[in-house]
């Protein structure tokens, strides 16, 4: 470019610093009045002779070039070499950038064998620990919630952020080896409480598990958004669903829903579970929640035993089953899960 065009051109950055120049003298000088144009947009602007052309993929432009003059030739040279630049940069960012590999071997774009390969181009260290946390948007306002969980988490060469729909936000974070499943609930606790009190930013957040290196970390991904999917359909009231914690919900979602709703006419073929009603369902949700415990129920309820014993017993007549006794709790446990789950309407398989 240097010997085809017969003026003086160059690139800044961000912050007007001039990080290329065909006049050598010039690399490193910063002119504090290209960066104030700089951030408005990514028209071309003239400033002190020269024609400035920003360029880059965000909406604040990462880059300029510029071309000594302000004739219509400076501006057309300085549009060809911003394209140019532009071209060469995304190839770049393609082929070498961390978060663009980060992001395709999450969404499994990468084939297995060019992981590996990839990730030693990249000096990755094979024997980190990682875990992905999807950040789904509920709710929100003017304010990028994919800003601020990168400001959160500036570190690039450890952590990556980037998005993946409108809503939904993916972090990949490195972490230590003595972090439990417990700090990992913490931290997706404290990203979902800035956004939430400090941008009025409601979302839900998906664990995935932990993996070692980078080649799982599209299990990890696939694992969070179960994680929230299966939350959404069991426990629509939680803001963190972690997927070590799914426990027998798992299992359920992956059913096929005719084996459900076979599994329901067995176990309410003395009476339908539309029979109960929402009295008798909140009186079965805080017998479970103590444990089968008839006198810690009945004070929680702030009822006399006798009468929990009474719609006890009124349960075990309509469906045969007697919440008193361990093995018919938990059918009648599973059978509320898969009831809910059918109420979800998943998809018929």
């Amino acid at each position: 470019m240097r010997d085809t065009i017969d003026a003086v051109i160059g690139v800044v950055d961000d912050t007007a610093t001039i990080i290329a120049c065909s006049d050598l003298t010039k690399i490193g000088t910063t002119n504090e009045f290209v960066s104030l144009d700089l951030s408005d947009s990514h028209e071309i602007f003239i400033r002190d002779g020269y024609t400035y052309k920003p360029f880059g993929s965000r909406v604040t432009p990462d880059y300029a070039v510029f071309v000594e003059g302000v004739d219509e030739n400076a501006a057309k040279y300085a549009s060809i070499m911003a394209i140019t630049l532009s071209n060469i940069k995304q190839y770049y960012d393609e082929k070498y950038d961390r978060n663009n590999f980060i992001k395709n071997v999450v969404l499994d774009n990468v084939l297995p064998g060019d992981i590996v390969i990839k990730a030693r181009e990249l000096h990755f260290n094979s024997e980190i620990s990682r875990v992905v946390l999807l950040i789904r948007i509920v709710s929100a306002n003017d304010i990028s919630a994919y800003d601020v969980i990168q400001n959160l988490f500036p570190d690039k060469s450890k952590d990556f952020v980037f998005n993946i729909t409108e809503t939904d936000i993916v972090l990949v974070k490195e972490i230590k080896n003595t972090v439990d499943s417990k700090d990992l609930e913490k931290l997706a606790r404290s990203i979902a409480d800035t956004l939430s009190s400090e941008f009025y930013t409601r979302v839900n957040v998906g664990i995935g598990t932990v993996v070692v290196g980078v080649k799982d970390l599209a299990r990890s991904f696939k694992e969070a958004q179960m994680a929230l999917e299966v939350g959404k359909v069991f426990d629509t009231d939680r803001v963190i669903v972690s997927y070590d914690n799914l426990g027998i919900a798992r299992l359920i979602y992956h059913l096929p829903t005719t084996l459900c709703e076979t599994f329901l006419h067995e176990v309410f073929k003395r009476g339908s579970i539309e029979s109960l009603d929402h009295e008798t369902l909140f009186t079965i949700q805080r017998f479970f929640e103590n444990n089968l415990n008839v006198s810690e129920t009945s004070r929680k309820l702030f009822v006399h035993r006798n009468t929990l014993v009474y719609r006890l017993e009124k349960i075990k007549k309509l469906t045969g089953l007697d919440l008193r006794e361990f093995d018919h709790a938990i059918i009648f446990k599973i059978a509320l899960m898969v009831k809910k789950y059918l109420s979800a309407n998943p998809v018929k398989f």
